[in-house]
């Protein structure tokens, strides 16, 4: 009877239900680790908004030295190696940033929280670009429209527990025990990539398994892709487009916030507060609509709901007053954030489903790593020189809004993007 009701909600075939959920769990524990560390980089950011473009400057920069470190141990390992490896290496240094703040001097605290800013940016992003790689080379194209919905519904669950439990936790606990726990979930998330990948080896109907031989090619093979391949490029723009989007948003939210909330913790479960509905929101939609609306409109047309979204609510910030800033920002942000979890994340994973296997691990890494924080480094350096200008928040917001219409043109030519990948 369950499994009837699970493949009435969703559309599973037979064999594809056990790595459907190891993919699910896998995607949990990633997000849950993430979740719990998100509140503390971001109120560390509201606290020092005044230095938020350096921070992402060095973020950038770490990110040059990561995404080849990276594609050289693709080159070299299976995937079955290295993917755990990535997840215990992050866990490690979480082991580490506990030691730095219990046995260094207060004194040191600011430099601490910068190092964290910027390390939990790159961990963000990699752990995720990580998962996302593996699941997109164990489905094919069309297993990615039905299924990659309800995969995100583990990345929601754990961004609710993590969000909840951060949260609950934040005013009672220091921030050390945070750190300390978010490596379970990351030793967790190696093993069940582990099991993902054994999974593929036993079933080679159902998943792709891994070729014999590792994916090969050098440490910048991934960029040189992207630099020769048009459909990287419009993807790699998409991407850049969405930095965009989501950085003036995040700065306005820095701003915003730091200038209302005065009390650090306060700030902090604020944040968590706006994970936890963006999470809520987001579950049901992945749970429910997102393979039906991936099949109902396609993948153009989905990719164009997100711009679409911030195209609007760039409008309502920059037309909304002091006394409802706080209100149109939990709404715009909620609304945001869902619909580019719930809806712009799958489409834009199946694009990838249709990619050479190098493609999927290194040329995805480039994109989702260099050239996501090469559009954060851009887009906040551009925030600073406007906000330097004289321009306010709101003025700033009503300037993003054309920007984010013709991100939703690209998103729509995007969907047009043929296959270019080896069964």
């Amino acid at each position: 009877m369950l499994a009837r009701l699970f493949a009435r909600l969703v559309p599973v075939r037979p064999g594809e239900t056990v790595p459907l959920l190891l993919a699910t769990a896998y995607g949990f524990a990633i997000l849950f680790a993430y979740y719990l560390l998100r509140p503390v980089r971001d109120e560390i950011g509201a606290a020092d908004r005044g230095n938020l473009q350096l921070l992402w400057t060095a973020v950038f920069l770490v990110m040059l030295l990561a995404v080849p470190l990276y594609s050289l141990a693709v080159a070299r390992l299976r995937r079955g190696v290295f993917i755990p490896l990535a997840n215990r290496f992050f866990a490690a240094n979480l082991v580490l940033f506990y030691l730095a703040l219990v046995l260094l001097p207060e004194t040191a605290r600011p430099w601490i929280d910068r190092v964290f800013y910027v390390w939990t940016s790159v961990f963000a992003l990699f752990v995720v670009t990580v998962y996302w790689g593996l699941v997109v080379d164990l489905f094919r194209d069309e297993q990615g429209k039905r299924l990659f919905g309800f995969i995100t519904v583990g990345s929601s669950l754990g961004g609710i527990v993590g969000s909840a439990s951060t949260a609950a936790l934040a005013p009672v606990v220091p921030v050390f025990a945070l750190l300390l726990l978010a490596v379970l979930p990351l030793e967790a998330a190696g093993r069940l990539a582990r099991a993902l990948d054994q999974r593929a080896e036993q079933a080679p109907a159902t998943l792709q398994r891994e070729p014999a031989a590792p994916v090969g090619g050098s440490a910048w093979s991934g960029m040189l892709m992207v630099c020769r391949s048009p459909a990287l490029r419009r993807i790699a723009l998409w991407i850049l487009l969405m930095t965009f989007a989501s950085t003036i948003l995040y700065f306005i939210q820095s701003y915003l916030v730091g200038e209302a909330i005065a009390d650090r913790a306060t700030r902090r479960a604020f944040l968590a507060r706006i994970d936890l509905a963006v999470n809520g929101l987001t579950l049901f939609t992945q749970a429910l609509l997102t393979a039906r609306i991936l099949a109902w409109i396609g993948v153009g047309a989905t990719l164009a709901v997100l711009p679409a979204v911030a195209a609007l609510g760039f409008l309502v910030l920059g037309n909304t007053g002091a006394a409802g800033a706080l209100t149109a920002l939990l709404v715009v942000r909620v609304l945001y954030d869902s619909s580019r979890h719930a809806l712009a994340k799958p489409a834009r994973e199946v694009l990838f489903t249709r990619l050479s296997r190098e493609q999927r691990y290194k040329s995805k890494a480039f994109i989702d790593a260099a050239v996501y924080r090469g559009g954060d480094l851009l887009s906040g350096w551009l925030y600073a020189g406007l906000a330097a200008l004289g321009l306010s928040a709101a003025a700033i917001a009503l300037a993003a809004a054309p920007v984010a219409a013709l991100w939703g043109l690209l998103g729509w030519r995007l969907g047009q993007m043929p296959s270019q990948r080896e069964e």
